[in-house]
């Protein structure tokens, strides 16, 4: 209310400066048809010049800023995928009951363009992650996402991940796995139910993981081409990783 009443207040003492100008040049000139006809042809230029500052310059404008808030997020994403995602990729897919599917579609090439990031966004987005709960090391997944539980809560109050709905809906998988397995003290003769439970809540990170990785890994294609050198030689989706640079 405050802010509306500045804006009304500002408004009214603009147009009463401008009326107040124009009173002052027809006393001095005594002219009130030219006073009228430039009256009138400023008036006629307002709409164009409405269209220039508020629609092209605005949207330039807001393009630049939402790129630069779009470097920004990126930045975050490739913290987390440094600090927790890709050792998540990595410890939970081979319980994957349909891992070879995943390795031949989702293994990043050097010589990927564009049209293959997508074609792998729409497989990630799309596929049934189908884990094995038996093949899970419950223990140690536990140990290595509670140990980031910090690190995640830091990320999720993060202002910049409010303009990105999937990285939000990531971290908040994420989280609500380490609060599940951190809940049980251990997961010996868990009962039948309990462990489709968590296998729902790994599924449900993995798939929102995968998607995003796959994002991920195009923006540093286009603008890190030397992160994603690295990451094409060592990342989980492929079947033997190594740094080592072999040709």
């Amino acid at each position: 209310m405050n802010n509306r009443k500045f804006y009304v207040l500002l408004g009214a003492a603009f147009i009463a400066t401008s009326a107040i100008l124009y009173f002052i040049q027809f006393l001095i000139f005594r002219d009130a048809r030219d006073l009228f006809f430039y009256l009138v042809q400023d008036l006629a230029f307002l709409p164009f010049e409405v269209f220039l500052v508020v629609i092209v310059i605005e949207r330039i404008l807001a393009r630049r800023e939402k790129q630069a808030l779009l470097l920004k997020l990126n930045m975050v994403v490739g913290t987390f995928f440094s600090e927790v995602g890709n050792e998540s990729i990595r410890r939970i897919l081979p319980s994957l009951k349909n891992k070879d599917e995943l390795l031949q579609n989702l293994d990043v090439k050097s010589k990927w363009e564009h049209k293959e990031f997508q074609a792998a966004l729409a497989f990630a987005d799309k596929t049934q992650y189908r884990p094995d709960i038996n093949l899970v090391n419950l223990p140690e997944l536990k140990s290595f996402l509670v140990s980031k539980r910090n690190f995640l809560l830091r990320l999720l109050e993060n202002p910049n991940l409010l303009e990105h709905e999937r990285v939000t809906d990531l971290l908040w998988a994420t989280f609500h796995l380490v609060e599940e397995l951190e809940a049980r003290p251990n997961f010996n003769n868990l009962p039948e139910a309990d462990l489709r439970h968590l296998e729902l809540d790994i599924e449900r990170m993995y798939r929102q993981l995968t998607g995003e990785w796959v994002s991920y890994v195009e923006h540093l294609k286009n603008k890190y081409p030397y992160l994603f050198s690295l990451l094409v030689r060592t990342h989980p989706f492929q079947q033997n990783p190594s740094a080592v640079v072999k040709y």
